[in-house]
């Protein structure tokens, strides 16, 4: 492991493979929660289940006590005009909602990240094309990623997709990062920029990428709980994450529980996974 670039921590093909146990165990994690999210459930409830599964297959919860004030739990869940950082409670998930959950995960010291926004029930169709077109900006963003590229041509891809999509806010006050044995590092990924701009994409380089997309404006304002992240005009918000690497055969999406194959292939991008 080395840094290079103003502190961005550059892993060896062994350390990436220990991000992987890291990933795998954070996209697991979130494939339980999606199947339990429906009518009924609190927040809570989700939260429970999500450090039950990450501690009982030998991970640490990242979000646990992260950060001031310390954020109480394992996962952010967010729901519907609340974009990121919200604080699992006794809120029960009703028909229509939509919920953002937001999962990391420690094993041996490594760091995996990723989110995922759910549908409650049925929902309106504005809103599931939110999703649509968040999450495919998404990967949008990391099949843009070649080695010798640069962090803005991920961030550029995920804008064009969103803007050639329709009249949608695009956060620019929160990035992706990136990630290894520390949960946030260099560099920021923004969401919105130009190509050929930001740091270097090399091998053993490993980015969280996450859009964060509304149905209105791209304002927000911090709750009084000092931790979620709310629209202001009160509009729908999206959140999707993965953490990825690119190695020298293809894109690896680490916390995707097949690496991405199937996506990135849709996309005529090469699979970088071992």
């Amino acid at each position: 492991m080395g840094f290079r670039d103003r502190g961005i921590e550059i892993k060896t093909p062994e350390q990436i493979d220990l991000m992987r146990v890291a990933g795998r165990l954070v996209g697991e994690t979130l494939e339980l929660l999606r199947a339990a999210v429906r009518p009924g459930v609190t927040t809570l409830e989700l939260d429970t289940l999500a450090e039950t599964n990450i501690r009982d297959h030998g991970g640490i919860p990242s979000f646990k006590g992260y950060s001031h004030p310390p954020f109480p739990a394992t996962i952010c869940a967010s729901v519907n005009h609340e974009v990121v950082h919200g604080i699992p409670g006794g809120r029960v998930l009703a028909d229509g909602d939509v919920i953002s959950i937001d999962c990391g995960a420690i094993v041996e010291g490594w760091h995996g990240d990723a989110a995922i926004t759910v549908p409650v029930g049925e929902i309106a169709d504005d809103v599931r094309e939110l999703l649509r077109v968040t999450e495919e900006s998404l990967w949008r963003g990391m099949a843009a990623a070649r080695l010798g590229g640069r962090v803005c041509d991920i961030s550029h891809a995920i804008e064009s997709h969103v803007r050639s999509e329709g009249r949608y806010g695009i956060l620019e006050d929160y990035t992706g990062h990136g990630i290894g044995t520390e949960m946030h590092m260099a560099p920021n990924v923004p969401n919105v920029g130009r190509r050929g701009r930001g740091p270097s994409i090399v091998e053993g380089l490993a980015l969280a990428v996450e859009p964060m997309v509304t149905l209105g404006s791209k304002h927000t304002d911090l709750l009084e709980d000092e931790w979620t992240v709310a629209t202001v005009d009160g509009s729908y918000a999206a959140h999707f994450e993965h953490t990825f690497t690119v190695t020298p055969v293809g894109t690896w999406v680490l916390t995707a529980v097949d690496g991405g194959e199937q996506r990135l292939a849709a996309l005529g991008v090469p699979f970088g996974g071992r």
